[in-house]
């Protein structure tokens, strides 16, 4: 893989020392949302789904391309389940925090269209001759964004202090460690790759 530009290695220096400095909230909820989370459904949805991913993880690229589209569609879009995605970083954090980051310059109608394109692009960002910045670039472009605003949104350190600081509760709170971790209703299902047939079984529980 190609080596990123110095703005995103700035960004991962950033992260590691946010990460060890940022305030851990230990009277919150595990899997708790708040107004900072991006989210999907019906808020009054009897049955609450929180997922935690990152861009820049595999399994949740697996997990965004071959099973969300069909839960959403079946559990979402009806009006069963709200969902919740909780940003979390993995290597190369740098790049995973520039793709959040631009993700929520994009605006909040257009975070998980933004967000599921860079996950249909992890291959062309760490196996192709494009480097990282050179396909959030494109992406951000074809979401209406020009060169000066995606490097400015990539480059902002209080919107990457904020993410920082959602990750740390993540761990320090949340007890997370891996990604993707699903939760249903506050308990946790399932660390790792999850199928539509353990989802159903996890929703038909929860609904009981």
């Amino acid at each position: 893989m190609r080596t990123t530009n110095r703005r995103l290695m700035i960004l991962a220096a950033l992260a590691a020392g946010a990460l060890a400095l940022a305030a851990c909230d230990r009277g919150a909820k595990p899997g708790a949302v708040n107004a900072a989370d991006m989210s999907l459904g019906d808020p009054a949805a009897k049955i609450k789904m929180v997922e935690y991913a990152s861009p820049t993880c595999p399994h949740c690229a697996r997990f965004s391309t071959d099973v969300f589209p069909a839960f959403k569609a079946k559990y979402i879009d009806t009006g069963k389940v709200h969902y919740t995605f909780k940003e979390f970083l993995t290597p190369p954090n740098d790049v995973a925090a520039a793709s959040f980051l631009l993700a929520r310059c994009a605006g909040k109608d257009k975070y998980f269209t933004v967000l599921d394109t860079i996950f249909r692009s992890q291959q062309e960002m760490f196996g192709g001759a494009e480097t990282p910045r050179d396909v959030l670039l494109r992406i951000a472009q074809s979401s209406g964004m020009s060169e000066q605003q995606f490097t400015a949104c990539v480059g902002d350190e209080a919107s990457l202090k904020a993410l920082n600081e959602r990750v740390d509760k993540a761990i320090k709170v949340d007890k997370i460690n891996s990604t993707p971790t699903f939760l249903i209703d506050g308990k946790k299902i399932k660390e790792g790759e999850i199928s539509l047939t353990e989802l159903d079984a996890a929703v038909a529980a929860a609904g009981k």
